[in-house]
């Protein structure tokens, strides 16, 4: 699991229309139409953002948010994730995994990681999804700031349209691997050979 992360805080990315994002960017927390009953996905890593919201363009996606939160928020969600799929060795049969996926407030996906062409890699990033009690706290105590990270998107991207991936590397922001314990991750773990072969999916 790789973010920018410090001491105290992990930042992750989503995107929303302008006036979702613009509105909490501004007041550093969500605005009143932003929905705590739907499922929100947050995702710490800024280039698969990228290949969720393109490059911020896709319609309804075109405010890219980093939103600062504290670290003990983030694993009070993934102790009480759930994989999003079924895996024998965790879950045992699937009837006990989708009765473990109805009761947690939160459930994880891991996707290929892409590269600054959005081309998927060999190692996985996280997508975290939030409902209930979790998007409640997510909303109402882990934000520490949100920022709007738009122009470094669009930025980013008109140098990769140019090919100057160097100049797109130096601007991304830095994801060092997240240290966490057996306690936090133990129970997201993907199954034998999953990690080079299970198909891609794209939680939004």
């Amino acid at each position: 699991m790789r973010a920018l992360h410090t001491d105290s805080t992990v930042t992750v990315y989503q995107a929303y229309r302008p006036e979702i994002g613009k509105a909490a960017a501004r007041n550093g927390r969500f605005p009143s139409a932003w929905s705590r009953e739907r499922m929100t996905w947050i995702k710490p890593s800024f280039l698969w953002m990228m290949y969720r919201c393109g490059w911020g363009q896709k319609e309804g996606q075109e405010t890219v948010l980093a939103i600062e939160i504290s670290r003990e928020g983030f694993e009070w969600a993934l102790r009480r994730a759930c994989l999003s799929h079924h895996v024998p060795e965790l879950h045992g049969d699937q009837a006990e995994w989708k009765r473990q996926l109805k009761r947690a407030p939160a459930r994880v996906q891991w996707d290929p990681e892409r590269d600054l062409r959005l081309r998927p890699l060999p190692y996985r990033s996280l997508q975290l999804g939030l409902s209930g009690e979790a998007v409640r706290r997510y909303a109402d105590e882990w934000i520490v700031a949100i920022r709007d990270v738009t122009p470094l998107a669009h930025e980013t991207h008109a140098l990769v349209r140019d090919g100057d991936l160097d100049s797109a590397a130096r601007l991304l922001p830095e994801e060092r691997p997240y240290a966490a314990g057996d306690d936090v991750l133990a129970h997201l773990r993907l199954g034998p050979g999953e990690v080079a072969e299970r198909c891609e999916g794209s939680p939004g």
